[in-house]
Formats: structure tokens, sequence, C-alpha cells
């Protein structure tokens, strides 16, 4: 928050403050990456040692040694992948708690009349799902970097490398997968809308049936009160499904159509091996290029989704940024050292009616003194007193 460049309302700012998990983040995600292209390539030479053991050309010692490589491999992939992760979280952590001390900071700073304005539901709704949908679609981002952009970049080298030709042929569907997710952009936004307004409203509904239950049941307009909470639990019931179909239902769709190149691999992949193709493959090639090509595919499911939650967190993003402002840095309180307090013959009287008289006490630093006595002995009117909220005699 010392920054002075930061802006509570730009999403850039919290990445800037960020750097250093990013580099960490960045650096093993590089590593995880470069691992994941040897998985098909390890799979392919697999396939390629086997066709050889069982035609008497090679050996078990070449298998497992194959083997033993690939195990290492796959280690040094997730211990990079858990780094990654790991720094991910701790990335999202700390921007969800950044951000949710900005939100408070600034409600507690607002009017009672304008949060009254905007509702109890809807500011719970701002302050807890939208901070954390926010959050997640930047975690999201941040992790689809490497998971899903750079693997795509390394996987289609890999596939051009092998055949150019089958590979352009095979990849003109998954373009088409992406498209799709564009073109879903603005309903996915409008059903993830409609869905923070339904829950912003029945966190209100639930906070008004708790808080005034007993009012609603004394002038008898509890049934009605009752119907009317269940419709509004009947609109985010409604709104919710419609989310999560937009959200959920369309991923595997994408999949769907960026597999549909696997009939080309299938088909002219197999010629190649026969010696009839493009390119003259041997069983290792075929693998390596079909298991590529799969991995792929998976990944740019993983594309469109992140774009369904990238839209989402726009959503939440555009709710939250007005609240979003830096809150005024005060002033550290100069707070005098303790002194020893005396009261000498302290009294207090309601017109001619004395409360108290002849009150004479020294209190010192680190002293703890109570005040008891029966009640309505002027316990509090002492208090009042010593605060100087009341006219008084004596000295202090």
């Amino acid at each position: 928050m010392k920054n002075k460049s930061f802006r509570a309302d730009a999403i850039g700012s919290y990445f800037r403050l960020e750097w250093l998990p990013l580099l960490f983040v960045t650096l093993s995600g590089l590593v995880y990456n470069v691992g994941l292209l040897a998985g098909p390539w390890y799979e392919g030479r697999l396939a390629q040692c086997l066709a050889d053991i069982l035609g008497g050309n090679a050996s078990s010692a070449n298998m497992a040694a194959l083997v033993l490589g690939y195990i290492l491999v796959m280690l040094l992939v997730q211990a990079a992948r858990f780094i990654k992760r790991f720094y991910v979280r701790r990335f999202a952590n700390n921007i969800n708690r950044r951000m949710k001390g900005i939100l408070y900071a600034g409600l507690v700073r607002q009017s009672r009349a304008s949060l009254e304005k905007e509702g109890a539901g809807e500011l719970m709704t701002k302050a807890i799902s939208d901070v954390d949908d926010c959050v997640e679609g930047m975690r999201k981002f941040t992790t689809e970097i490497f998971d899903t952009g750079v693997a795509l970049v390394g996987y289609m080298v890999m596939l051009l490398v092998y055949d150019w030709r089958l590979a352009l042929l095979s990849l003109l569907f998954t373009p088409v997968s992406y498209v799709c997710a564009a073109r879903m952009k603005k309903p996915v936004q409008r059903a993830g809308a409609a869905y923070k307004k339904a829950a912003g409203a029945l966190s209100a509904a639930t906070l008004d049936r708790a808080q005034n239950a007993v009012t609603y049941r004394i002038h008898g307009c509890e049934d009605a009160r009752a119907e009317r909470y269940e419709d509004t639990l009947k609109n985010y019931e409604t709104a919710a499904v419609r989310s999560s179909v937009q959200q959920s239902a369309l991923p595997p769709l994408y999949l769907a159509v960026s597999n549909a190149g696997v009939l080309f691999i299938l088909w002219l992949g197999a010629k190649n091996v026969l010696g009839t193709g493009w390119s003259t493959w041997d069983i290792a090639a075929f693998t390596t290029f079909l298991s590529c090509f799969t991995k792929l595919t998976v990944k740019s499911s993983k594309a469109a989704k992140l774009f369904n939650s990238v839209q989402k967190a726009e959503v939440s993003w555009k709710r939250i940024k007005p609240l979003m402002k830096k809150p005024e840095e005060f002033p550290e309180l100069d707070i005098p050292a303790p002194e020893t307090v005396t009261l000498k013959d302290l009294s207090f009287a309601y017109g001619d009616e004395p409360v108290f008289s002849g009150l004479s006490i020294t209190a010192r630093p680190g002293d703890i003194i109570g005040v008891t006595g029966p009640v309505a002995c002027g316990k509090s009117t002492f208090g009042r007193v010593f605060l100087c909220e009341a006219p008084y005699g004596g000295s202090a």
C-alpha cells in the first residue's frame, strides 16, 4: 500500500506488486512446459521400442532405459508444476487479501445512508463473492499462460516439425473452438451479471427475514413476506443454473470441436507410416504426433474455459471497481506519555439532589481500578464526569 504508483482501481497494479511470486511462476512454468514436450517424445519412443522388441530388434534393457528416463523427466515436470502452482496460489491469496482490505476500508468510510441505499445483500456479495471471482480469474489467467499458452505454442511447433501439412490440416478445428468461445463472451457475461444480482437480492432478503421476523408476524404479513422470499429464491436458482450451464457445459463442446482433427491424423498419419503419405514415419513418430495433438486439444479446451473465467472476473471487477479506492493514509497519532491522574473532592448533583460528593482518588500509570456499587448509585454518572461530559465540583 505504500507504493505511490499503486492504483487500487487498476488490475495491472496488483500484478506489479506481486512481481516476486510471478517471477517464480515464470521460471518454474518454463521448466514445466519444456518437460511437457518431452512426454510425447518418450511415449513415441516407448511404442517404437515395444515394436522393436516384438520384432527382435531391441531388448528389455532398452525399454528399461527409456522408462527410467521418462520417469525422471516426469518427476522434474511435476516438481516444477508444484512450485508454479504454489506461487500462483500465494499470488492469488495476496491479491485477495489486498483487494478485500481496500474494499472494506472504502465501505467503512461511506455514510450510513449510502450503505443502506446500496443494500446489505448487494454489499455482502461484492465484498465476498465478487472479490473471490475476480481473483480467481486473475489466478487462472496467470496459471494458464504457461499451462495453456506456452504449452500450445510448444505442441504446435512439435507438430509442424513432424509433418507441417498434416499439422495445419488437423489444427483447422482448434481456431473454431476459440471463435465459439469468443462469440459466447457476451452471453456468459450477461448470465454472470444476472447471477450476481440475484445473489445480492437473496442475501438482502435473507437478512431482512431474519431481522424483521417478529415484526412481520405481529403485523400479520409473515405469509406475504415468505411468499416474496420464495420468489427471490426461485429467481436466484434460475440465474445460478443459467450461469452454471454457460460456464460448465461449453468447454466440453470446445474440446469436441478441437478433437475433430484426429480423423485426419488417423487417416493421413497411417499413410505416413506405410510410406505413401506426405512424410515417412515410424511408429514412434506416429505415436508422438497423435499424443502431441491430443494434449494440444485438451489444452485448447482449457483455453476456452479460461475465457469463461476471465469473462466472469470482468463482470465482478466492474461491480467492485467503483469501491476500489486507495484509502487515505492518516498521520501517526501523537499519543502523550501516561501521567498520574488525581481527583480531589469530586462531586456531582442533578439540580439540588447530590449523586456523589467528596470523591478523591489517585491513579498512576499501570493501575487497574474498579468502580462497584448497587444499581443507580452513580457509577455511570461518575464515568461521564471523569470524561468531562457533565459539569462537576472539585478538581481533576
